[in-house]
């Protein structure tokens, strides 16, 4: 961004979406914390007991599973606009990948713009669309049902014996989450390519996202 350009506000993230954002990303860290300790409970004694660990696992779980289908409901029959939001079209598929592959892998560090205009019918750029399309359509239910199965073993035993197993259930539930810990990783640091490093995070906590004039964002 050049010392002569002019920044202008878009409200680009409305309050319900905030709150959800904040409430499933304090979730998500506790769900890493506490499944640390209860993975590996002779190097991490975090919550005290290994009971206490697996209460605050099941109850972060709930939680996060509940904030799963109030963010569905509300792009999909509030906001109506889940598909456009999250799915990749063509020009996506055909040039937005490239493109911003190349933005974020070197043109950023030479100061160019971002080739994807947010706006709130547009809010994520192609990587991003593609990213959350299998963050929140495949790793999160599958890190939810099967989180739900370990937690009613007994009732669900015979699903649990269909699909392989505790052992391969339980394997399973820890690498999926372990690609949600390293996705958490890349998030906050993608997070920092703003015109500042803290300017999206300033968004996603008042709404209101900075752009140049023009409509492109930093």
């Amino acid at each position: 961004m050049s010392p002569d350009t002019t920044m202008e506000k878009i409200y680009l993230t409305p309050t319900p979406v905030r709150i959800w954002h904040w409430l499933n990303a304090l979730g998500i860290v506790t769900l890493c914390v506490t499944g640390l300790q209860i993975r590996f409970p002779e190097y991490a004694n975090i919550f005290g007991t290994y009971k206490a660990a697996i209460k605050l696992h099941d109850v972060a779980g709930v939680t996060v599973s509940i904030s799963f289908l109030i963010w569905f409901f509300y792009y999909l029959f509030v906001a109506r606009n889940l598909v456009k939001l999250y799915v990749p079209n063509l020009d996506d598929i055909r040039q937005g990948l490239f493109k911003q592959a190349f933005f974020y892998f070197f043109a950023y560090f030479l100061g160019r713009q971002n080739p994807h205009t947010a706006t709130q019918e547009s809010k994520f750029n192609a990587i991003q669309k593609l990213s959350y399309l299998f963050i929140m359509f495949l790793f999160l239910p599958l890190v939810i049902v099967s989180g739900l199965l370990l937690m009613n073993i007994e009732p669900l035993r015979g699903w649990i014996v269909m699909i392989g197993g505790i052992a391969f259930l339980a394997d399973a539930h820890y690498l999926i989450a372990c690609s949600f810990f390293a996705f958490l990783c890349v998030h906050i640091y993608m997070a920092t390519l703003g015109h500042t490093p803290f300017s999206h995070f300033r968004q996603m906590w008042t709404g209101w996202e900075e752009v140049e004039s023009g409509g492109r964002s930093k």
